[in-house]
């Protein structure tokens, strides 16, 4: 089975893509490109999933990608704005691998696990992003070059704990696609394990190697942080109670609720509301 493979669009004479994503929802699905990728996120809140992380995201954050790092946003659907992004790539070995540019090379090695820049990278650094949407040639190669290097600079927080770097398996292609859309479709319900075996044409056995080996952690560990995240922006961009909020994202226990978001995120619902909303 082969890898889901985006073919980025930049040819002979052209070697960075600079480009602004406005859309109803952010649809690409579970993917990844031999491009390096920064996406900075403009509009709309959801989730994440760089390599074998999945977590919110929200307006002003800011990523770097490695080459061939499968990853994909989900925006949520209950929003009154449509998802909107800044996204940059391009080629490998553009830049040349010169004493100079050590700090450069060593950010992309880390890339290879997804990394996030701090809100105040992301505030000093908006206007660089923004301008690259306007340029092209030389100027667009000599301003990414720059920003990156700013980039290179700043602090940044560790994404996905396995890194991927150009040894995609093949196990990751439309099996992972197939899962992440089911996932997003059924969160809100019950969901066995034979559904998600049968789905990829597997045994549950078998199913659940594949997935702890792609993901680092089990399927419903998985789903579980899934479902805690999507709660936590309910919490933060609805009146909902927090038993609603527990029940819509499938929880039938409202203590097995209060425990699992707790687990995750180290605080009870109702202090993680007042903490944010605060």
């Amino acid at each position: 089975m082969k890898p889901v493979l985006e073919h980025i669009k930049l040819g002979e004479k052209r070697s960075i893509l600079a480009y602004k994503y406005s859309g109803e929802d952010f649809d690409a699905p579970w993917h990844f490109h031999p491009q390096h990728e920064l996406t900075f996120i403009t509009k709309s809140t959801g989730t994440k999933f760089i390599g074998d992380y999945v977590g919110s995201y929200q307006p002003g954050e800011l990523v770097l990608l490695r080459s061939y790092l499968p990853h994909c946003w989900k925006n949520l659907q209950e929003q009154n704005e449509m998802p909107e992004s800044i996204v940059i790539q391009w080629n490998k070995g553009i830049y040349n691998r010169v004493p100079e540019l050590e700090a450069l090379f060593n950010m992309l090695r880390a890339a290879s696990r997804g990394i996030l820049f701090s809100k105040d990278t992301v505030k000093a650094l908006k206007p660089k992003i923004e301008a690259l949407l306007h340029l092209e040639g030389q100027a667009l190669y000599l301003n990414l070059l720059e920003l990156l290097l700013a980039l290179a600079a700043c602090d940044f927080t560790y994404l996905s704990n396995a890194s991927f770097e150009d040894d995609i398996p093949t196990e990751y292609g439309s099996r992972m696609s197939k899962i992440h859309d089911f996932i997003e479709a059924n969160y809100q319900r019950k969901i066995f394990l034979k559904e998600l075996a049968e789905l990829v044409s597997m045994s549950e056995y078998s199913f659940s190697r594949f997935f702890s080996k792609m993901m680092g952690r089990p399927f419903f560990t998985f789903l579980n942080e899934y479902r805690i995240n999507i709660a936590s922006r309910m919490l933060i961009d609805t009146d909902w109670s927090v038993a609603q909020i527990g029940y819509a994202c499938g929880y039938e226990s409202l203590t097995f609720f209060h425990k699992q978001f707790k687990k995750v995120k180290h605080v009870t619902p109702k202090k993680y509301r007042s903490k944010h909303k605060a």
